[in-house]
């Protein structure tokens, strides 16, 4: 039996925030923090819904790095 995405409501309540303001991403930031906050919560990997976060993160280190 699969395990339930431990941050799986946070991201139905972004798709939900977004549908409602016409998918304008600026007005669904506290929502989206809501879901960063879940994921900083779980070790990489646990939650499916946060590997998109987990990529920005390690996107952003290879461009701090190479940027010296």
């Amino acid at each position: 039996m699969l395990q339930k995405d431990p941050c799986q409501k946070e991201a139905c309540e972004i798709q939900k925030c977004l549908q409602a303001n016409n998918y304008r991403e600026f007005k669904c930031q506290a929502v989206i923090q809501e879901l960063r906050k879940c994921c900083a919560r779980y070790p990489k990997g646990r939650s499916v819904v946060c590997s998109g976060f987990e990529k920005e993160e390690v996107e952003k280190l290879t461009l701090k790095s190479t940027s010296k």
